[in-house]
């Protein structure tokens, strides 16, 4: 029963105990994201029958004062009968999206990070396909499914083999003359989501260098162009960087012209090294499932799938779902 069921949202940072009744991978950084204003105790919402945790959801941005960029946590406690955890979910979702998604709004995007077999393990498959059932009750639909991926220090790193001269990237239409011919074609699902609403080549590449880029707070040093010895021409580039968590290589590309040559490896190698060179407890980076060549260079570069990742999307009004 759900008749006595409390929906509402934290009332400030010291109720975090209470969100932690239940557990989730990221639970670890909620502390640091409440105190620098990534997180909002009004973006963290609980429901309770009797004191008890049945289920919460919570919403993520990049910085203070910015909007709700993810739906990020949403949990149910696992113990509940499927019919009970489905109401409590739904009640979850019907309460906070209003009240956390501002009015006229599409939803941010929803990021489930899951064990790399989720899918072998049925009761970890029903719990995870049950949420993305009511996430799809609201409108949301799935985008993709993306590896997650780790380099651990002790990994060996390829030495340069002198196919390739690297230099730091100079400013931000250097960077969009590069990403934007990386687009065409590309495996990546977001990317195909921007250009799928209308957007030119070079308005995606432009969005994705706005959005994300300029948040890194690492030298822009490290952002480095690959270019073949002699003529300078280029081939491609690599972001090294950090973001308020992990070293990350955030971009990687080969220009069309050169794909199928391998210097895919050479550019990752370069840029796992600029990260190794100052002392990290790791490197983590991400790709689509469906992205096999970029996948098959992590893994020949020593990086390791320790997690999946699920992102549902709500379209906008009148949007196409191809």
């Amino acid at each position: 029963m759900t008749d006595d069921l409390v929906v509402r949202p934290l009332a400030g940072p010291e109720e975090l105990d209470l969100f932690l009744g239940l557990s989730y991978t990221l639970d670890h950084e909620l502390a640091d994201d409440l105190g620098s204003g990534r997180r909002r105790p009004e973006w963290l919402w609980v429901a309770l029958r009797g004191g008890r945790l049945l289920g919460r959801i919570a919403w993520w941005t990049k910085k203070a004062g910015g909007d709700p960029l993810a739906l990020d946590f949403f949990d149910l406690a696992p113990d509940l009968p499927a019919g009970e955890a489905r109401e409590v979910g739904r009640r979850l979702l019907a309460a906070a999206m209003p009240a956390v998604v501002p009015a006229g709004a599409v939803p941010p995007e929803f990021n489930r990070y899951l064990p790399a077999d989720w899918r072998e393990v049925p009761e970890t498959r029903d719990r995870v396909e049950l949420l993305f059932s009511l996430l799809a009750e609201t409108g949301a639909r799935p985008l993709v499914e993306r590896l997650r991926l780790e380099w651990l220090p002790g990994t060996p790193v390829a030495e340069p083999t002198g196919r390739l001269a690297f230099r730091p990237v100079r400013d931000r239409e250097d960077l969009l003359a590069l990403m934007t011919p990386v687009m065409e074609g590309t495996l990546d699902a977001h990317g195909r989501a921007d250009l799928s609403e209308g957007l030119t080549l070079r308005e995606a590449a432009e969005r994705h260098y706005d959005e994300e880029f300029p948040h890194y707070s690492s030298p822009r040093e490290w952002w480095q162009v690959a270019e073949l010895p002699g003529t300078g021409e280029p081939v491609g580039f690599v972001i090294p960087a950090r973001n308020n968590y992990n070293p990350i290589i955030a971009y990687i590309g080969v220009l069309p012209a050169h794909r199928g040559h391998g210097y895919i490896d050479e550019i990752l190698a370069h840029g796992t090294r600029i990260l190794a060179g100052t002392d990290v407890p790791r490197v983590r980076a991400a790709t689509d499932v469906g992205n096999v060549p970029m996948a098959a260079a992590f893994a020949r570069a020593g990086y390791v799938n320790f997690q999946r990742q699920v992102d549902y999307v709500w379209d906008a009004p009148g949007a196409s779902r191809s």
